[in-house]
């Protein structure tokens, strides 16, 4: 997992897995990869390679891990050649899918990540409804973790931060009547004590 600072901001880079292969006695590294994001049963998915290329066959492979897992009490399972760890709260179940050569570990941190930042975000009320009225934080939270399947961060409190910080920059046609009193307090604020 590495930090690189450029222009005086520091952000976080891809996390790279050490791996040894059997045929060479070489070691190298490479990027840590998630292939499929889940929400079920609300159907919310995000496919970062063409494993499934097809609607038809994406419902079908979302129905196949949940039914085979949401009447267990396990957080990973090995799945028609992948790696799937899961996590079930109230009426919601979160999948994270990589290859079968994809750490476990790493799969569980991207996980975990993900539900402690929307935990975070809708006040530990993470249930359905809750995060129907949040769609938004959701993609910030997953595109702040993941890009293109790469995993690029793991720590729940760098996520909630980043999507704080994208959420601010909302256009005023899209602001509710209490973000721009806020924003007018803070202005006032700040020009108060220049």
């Amino acid at each position: 997992f590495a930090k690189k600072k450029e222009n005086g901001f520091s952000h976080t880079g891809t996390i790279l897995v050490h791996c040894q292969s059997s045929s060479d006695s070489g070691q190298r590294w490479r990027q840590a990869l998630c292939q499929v994001f889940l929400l079920l049963p609300l159907r919310i998915s995000l496919y970062y390679d063409d494993t499934y290329p097809t609607v038809k066959e994406q419902k079908a492979f979302e129905k196949n891990i949940f039914n085979k897992t949401h009447r267990t009490d396990s957080e990973i399972a090995l799945l028609e050649g992948l790696t799937v760890v899961y996590k079930s709260n109230i009426d919601l179940f979160f999948y994270v899918i990589g290859s079968s050569h994809e750490n476990e570990l790493m799969l569980m941190a991207v996980l975990n990540c993900l539900f402690d930042s929307l935990s975070q975000m809708l006040r530990k009320n993470v249930e359905r409804r809750a995060l129907l009225e949040n769609m938004e934080g959701l993609f910030l939270a997953v595109d702040e973790i993941v890009d293109g399947g790469v995993i690029l961060e793991s720590d729940p409190q760098q996520v909630v931060h980043r999507v704080a910080l994208r959420g601010d920059d909302v256009p005023l046609t899209e602001q509710t009547v209490t973000q721009v009193l806020q924003s007018a307090k803070e202005q006032i604020k700040w020009s108060l004590l220049r």
